[in-house]
């Protein structure tokens, strides 16, 4: 204490003015963390980072999503305006695109038409998927085909066509009674969290 008021009283001006500006700017940028609590501060950051559950919009869908993806032993790209993605409440993604299929022969494209993620353990149509990649379609004879990524059939489930749907879009996800819809036009397969 002696040594504060010896450096206080004996210094010239400039030295008292620089111990004021130093004090008064501790001052200023310790506000912020009295009023707030230091726990508030140190989870302020996650909790700007989590991401509510539900419908992802179309530029958070843009920056999770690669510009190609690997599917039977050629890498195609993504077609990032035809992707959906829904963000459970258990804090995790799933997703979906179209893939431009060209480079593929006409019997991968016809069943090959979007790459599906999942980050958990989900049902599509009441078939348990496990987290993981996949390609799939949705198929002329009314099925949806879920395949592995070397392009073997994993399951095959009747489509549900939804005729009241006013816009269909080529590719879109929308909430529904029985979790998330995976949409084709007018044709879904229900998505639901295990």
């Amino acid at each position: 204490m002696q040594a504060g008021r010896q450096f206080f009283h004996t210094g010239d001006k400039n030295r008292r003015f620089s111990f004021l500006v130093v004090m008064a700017l501790c001052f200023v940028l310790m506000r912020p963390f009295a009023q707030t609590g230091w726990a508030q501060m140190a989870s302020a950051p996650a909790a700007a980072t989590e991401l509510p559950a539900g419908l992802l919009p179309l530029d958070r869908v843009e920056k999770i999503l690669p510009q190609t993806v690997f599917f039977k032993d050629q890498s195609a790209p993504l077609q990032l305006r035809n992707a959906a993605a829904f963000h459970t409440a258990s804090g995790n993604t799933i997703w979906a695109s179209l893939v431009d299929s060209s480079g593929y022969s006409t019997g991968v494209r016809e069943r090959y038409q979007f790459y599906f993620v999942t980050e958990a353990a989900i049902t599509v149509a009441g078939k348990n998927v496990p987290a993981g990649a996949y390609g799939g379609g949705f198929l002329s004879d009314g099925t949806f085909l879920l395949m592995d990524i070397g392009g073997n059939d994993i399951f095959r489930v009747p489509v549900v066509t939804d005729s009241a749907m006013h816009r269909p879009r080529p590719l879109q996800m929308v909430p529904g009674p029985d979790g998330v819809r995976l949409y084709l036009g007018r044709q879904y397969v229900a998505i639901t969290a295990r």
